[in-house]
């Protein structure tokens, strides 16, 4: 059995740090590049307190779109990190949701790259935490190492911390990034950035992201195996809500009752589930919107060439062992179960709330019925048509009295395999002796059809090694000091910022 080798003593790191920078540099890297890039190697491990701190003080301020809370302060705070990392102009965007951010870095190189940040995050119950969401702790993970916990960590705070810490080195060592860049960040990511639009398709903005080679997303790309995985795009989604009410049916009550009036009269609930029913197929698995999917786009023979390559190469058993499942919808095989999570539109439930949740019984007859819904979209449907087949398919089949409020949404995004973003990306991933598995696009959703769509048309990827996990749920965490020798810390995460902003300034 391979013994893990242990955390990198930072204390002994500084006492040699040209030699450390080497020790550290990503596996496989080609050693003509190692002096180059050895003083900026040196500055990561130098200013790895530094970097933890700064992404524990962003976590400590919580910043929840959907509950409005700490919006302001989220931004604001975003743009003095910025500022701090070099960017010159940095700039609050208004928009009639929570403010935006543009900012921008001229290093006078020839290249430009563009960044998407978001500074929002998903709520968080501190109850079903075991370290509280907003404290940063630093924790000790089995199989893992150290790791922060926190909401953000990983979705988004703790990549976007570490790209930060980047440009951090690099000026630390007394040089300028390889590449200019135009960033701009939202704080809507997570209720469906309905208001991001506003902030890209600003004139100053626009013709700033026009000069640049496309859009770059920091991430943690990589699985507990080490794996990674490259995307060309993301579905689309919508995000909605349902009502069903007695005001607005003209049947069953305007505020609740008690539930022996069901005897004569109309229930709003059963009314919404009897609508929702209508939406998908009797098992609950395929879309059944009239008009929804008529223009989804199949995989074309190279995509579906991507998931056979896939099929071989991920582990079934960790996928359903993460996911806390057993079967795939109807049985279907692995590579079909791949092929389903590329291509297939959806519509889920997310929530449904009506009447009395509380403790016990309570006999009533509720007056309103809500239901959550968000729909994925796949390449060649949009927003937009899928939300008025939603709402015409509710109305032909009588439930047109049930409100339909889109509160968040965009369209699919798709970029080239062949595109400069990608091909530098499998460079790094490989110089680090990861054979990177390529997919068709990301089975969720970013809002990045703002620049992969009209009028930019540019493309648009993730990037980084890391891990975490957690995103949305309980106990979110980035690894800080890595265990696994497969999987890399903070500083690894930094460093392949690093590598990846010089291979984007030199690739051809």
């Amino acid at each position: 059995m391979r013994l893990r080798p242990p955390l990198i003593d930072r204390r002994a790191f500084l006492e040699d740090a040209a030699a450390a920078a080497v020790a550290i540099a990503l596996p496989g890297r080609p050693r003509k590049a190692e002096p180059d890039l050895t003083p900026v190697f040196a500055q990561i491990a130098k200013r790895h307190d530094e970097g933890v701190e700064r992404l524990q003080q962003w976590i400590r301020q919580p910043s929840i779109a959907a509950e409005n809370r700490g919006m302001n302060e989220g931004c604001e705070l975003t743009m003095r990190m910025l500022r701090e990392a070099g960017f010159g102009q940095v700039t609050k965007l208004p928009t009639d949701g929570q403010p935006g951010i543009f900012a921008t870095l001229d290093a006078g190189a020839p290249r430009t790259l563009g960044l998407y940040f978001m500074y929002d995050v998903k709520q968080a119950d501190p109850a079903e935490w075991t370290s509280p969401p907003w404290q940063a702790a630093l924790v000790d993970r089995p199989g893992l190492g150290k790791v922060l916990v926190g909401r953000g960590a990983v979705n988004q705070k703790g990549p976007e911390a570490a790209f930060l810490a980047a440009l951090h080195a690099i000026r630390g060592a007394g040089r300028k990034p390889p590449v200019n860049f135009v960033l701009v960040a939202e704080g809507e990511e997570e209720i469906g950035s309905p208001h991001f639009p506003q902030i890209v398709r600003q004139p100053e903005v626009l013709a700033a992201l026009k000069r640049s080679i496309g859009i770059f997303m920091p991430s943690a790309a990589q699985g507990l195996d080490g794996q990674v995985t490259i995307t060309l795009g993301a579905k689309g989604v919508i995000e909605c809500e349902l009502t069903a009410s007695g005001e607005h049916w003209g049947r069953g009550p305007r505020q609740d009752i008690h539930s022996s009036n069901k005897a004569r009269v109309d229930s709003p609930a059963w009314h919404l589930v009897q609508a929702l029913a209508t939406l998908v197929s009797p098992d609950g698995n395929d879309p059944a919107i009239e008009g929804f999917a008529d223009k989804a786009r199949p995989l074309s023979a190279t995509e579906r060439a991507m998931l056979a390559d896939a099929a071989r190469r991920l582990d079934e058993r960790a996928a359903k062992q993460l996911l806390g499942v057993e079967r795939w919808v109807r049985d279907v095989s692995w590579p079909e179960a791949l092929e389903l999570l590329m291509s297939r539109p959806t519509v889920n439930i997310e929530g449904l709330v009506g009447g009395y949740t509380g403790p016990g019984g309570k006999t009533i007859l509720p007056h309103k019925a809500v239901a959550k819904l968000d729909l994925r979209l796949v390449p060649d449907m949009t927003a937009a048509e899928a939300l008025a087949a939603l709402k015409a398919h509710l109305a032909k089949r009588g439930f047109g009295d049930i409100e339909v409020n889109m509160t968040g949404g965009y369209d699919p995004t798709s970029t080239p395999a062949d595109a400069l973003l990608i091909r530098v990306q499998e460079t790094v991933y490989r110089r680090s002796r990861i054979d990177p598995i390529v997919l068709p696009r990301n089975a969720g959703s970013w809002p990045g059809y703002v620049f992969t769509g009209d009028p930019l048309r540019l493309p648009a990827g993730h990037f980084g090694l890391g891990h975490g996990s957690g995103a949305h749920a309980p106990d979110e965490y980035y690894v800080i000091e890595s265990t696994n020798p497969k999987v890399q810390g903070i500083d690894g995460a930094v460093r392949s910022y690093v590598e990846y902003l010089y291979e984007v300034a030199s690739a051809s």
